[in-house]
């Protein structure tokens, strides 16, 4: 079978696997904890700014449009990933329904997400961090409080610190880590309804006045300014939705630990759907919140937003518990997302697309040897690159995933419509086109210079799968028959 039309057997994918295996420590609370502490962050925490910076009081309806997207994309999840409970996330699905090599494609591209995301991720709270040493007086060297890209800046010191300490974590097992972030989870939520209570009383209506500064924005296409003469919209609705959407997916960091939860028919599903509905209503109570206390203007260009905004207020003390819960509560989301990326890999060597070497599991039931290279990996970004550059990067590499899982939905209820599903997407043509379309309207509000450093991303990943990954995959060796 050519390489491009190999695909992986639903049924020997979720067979009992042979050798040293993960662990099934995780239930629907675990999981849900992981999806709010993985999707409340750095996004709502301080994206807010940047989107309020591009769009003015219009990020209400950004934050709408990226939810919609990232809901239709979670209940795509949903199904996919309680029929196939196996570490790997939206590139075991494309590796079962689209084939090896847009699977390759989607991994490559996930590879690239989860890197970027836990790189902005330590980028955010090393903002927080910052902020809150210096009001207790404490004020690091510029040199070690930013990356080149700052003027004095050599390397973010605490971006790498908060990484090599959520690394170490990880490594105590994967149950110890997700009970630790279950209480910071409480302790993050708990900020966010403290900001929101001190806010509201201070909500002017005028602040939403004009509602739509820079307008909609439109769609940029690769190479339409040196093809058509046509500057590139860089503001508005649109744009501001595609660097926001960065706030909403992390529950697609809850599918990758399917092969590690107890009852995944039920507990995925209740993790996905339920961590989504929760984050959407707190995202938009909380901008509504900051945008009615203070006028975009005033917070854009903050690297803590609400903070800024409680300090503003003349709550200093409110603003320093922002801080502090920043502080301690933003690894959550790191924690997700480099256990997410450990196991993309994880799959990924197992299959043979990468080398066998790194599926290697510690006698605790953790990938070691990948958390750790990870690791190495996110923190050498994280150091020297900005927050903004970071996120925009991230969401084209996450968008590309999420396209594939909603075309995989459609295609195997196509394909295979009598094969049981524990959860059923609602409408899946609905659901599966709006998850599509989404997120290709996204990909093309990016930045043009985010657009080509995908493309530039995929095509050395294609060099390397051509070269040397699809003669040493499983399935091309035949020690696992084709679907």
């Amino acid at each position: 079978m050519a390489f491009w039309n190999r695909r992986r057997s639903i049924d020997v994918l979720t067979a009992p696997r042979e050798g040293p295996a993960l662990k099934k420590t995780l239930s629907w609370p675990h999981l849900v904890a992981m999806g709010v502490g993985a999707i409340v962050g750095t996004g709502i925490l301080t994206l807010i700014g940047v989107g309020a910076g591009l769009a003015g009081p219009g990020v209400m309806i950004s934050f709408g449009l990226a939810g919609l997207v990232c809901a239709c994309a979670a209940l795509a999840y949903a199904e996919l990933s309680t029929m196939m409970p196996a570490a790997g996330s939206a590139y075991t699905y494309s590796y079962a329904v689209l084939g090896e090599l847009l699977a390759w494609i989607v991994g490559w591209s996930l590879i690239l997400e989860y890197s970027l995301v836990v790189s902005a991720v330590a980028v955010g709270w090393a903002g927080y961090a910052v902020g809150f040493l210096e009001g207790l007086g404490v004020a690091l060297p510029a040199a070690l409080a930013a990356g080149p890209h700052v003027e004095g800046g050599l390397i973010n010191l605490p971006a790498v610190f908060i990484i090599a300490v959520v690394t170490g974590l990880l490594l105590l097992g994967t149950r110890e880590s997700a009970t630790l972030n279950a209480v910071l989870v409480v302790v993050k939520v708990a900020a966010l309804a403290v900001f929101v209570a001190i806010a509201l009383p201070a909500f002017d209506a005028a602040n939403f006045q004009p509602f739509l500064p820079n307008g909609w924005g439109a769609p940029t296409l690769p190479f339409q300014e040196a093809l058509f003469g046509i500057p590139p919209v860089q503001t508005g609705v649109m744009a501001a939705a595609a660097i926001i959407f960065f706030a909403f997916y992390g529950f697609d960091a809850i599918s990758t630990a399917a092969e590690e939860t107890k009852n995944p028919g039920r507990d995925l599903a209740i993790g996905i759907v339920g961590s989504m509905v929760i984050c959407t209503i707190l995202y938009m109570i909380v901008a509504a919140a900051a945008i009615g206390a203070r006028a975009p203007a005033i917070f854009a260009q903050s690297d803590e937003p609400l903070a800024f905004i409680l300090r503003d207020m003349g709550q200093g003390t409110a603003a320093q518990w922002i801080g502090a819960s920043a502080v301690i509560a933003l690894p959550t989301v790191l924690l997700a997302f480099l256990f997410g990326q450990s196991r993309i890999f994880l799959g990924m060597a197992r299959d043979g697309l990468l080398p066998r070497g790194l599926a290697k599991v510690s006698s605790r039931g953790v990938p070691a040897v990948v958390t750790i290279f990870t690791a190495i990996v996110v923190a050498a970004l994280a150091g020297v690159m900005r927050l903004d550059e970071l996120a925009s990067l991230a969401n084209a590499g996450t968008l590309a995933a999420f396209f594939a899982v909603g075309l995989s939905l459609i295609v195997l209820r196509l394909r295979e419509p009598n094969r049981p599903r524990v959860f059923k997407a609602p409408l899946f043509w609905l659901v599966g086109l709006i998850t599509m379309i989404g997120c290709l309207i996204f990909f093309f509000s990016l930045r043009t210079q985010t657009q080509l450093y995908f493309l530039y991303w995929n095509a050395g990943g294609l060099v390397i799968y051509l070269a040397w990954s699809a003669w040493n995959s499983r399935l091309a060796k035949g020690e696992e028959t084709a679907a």
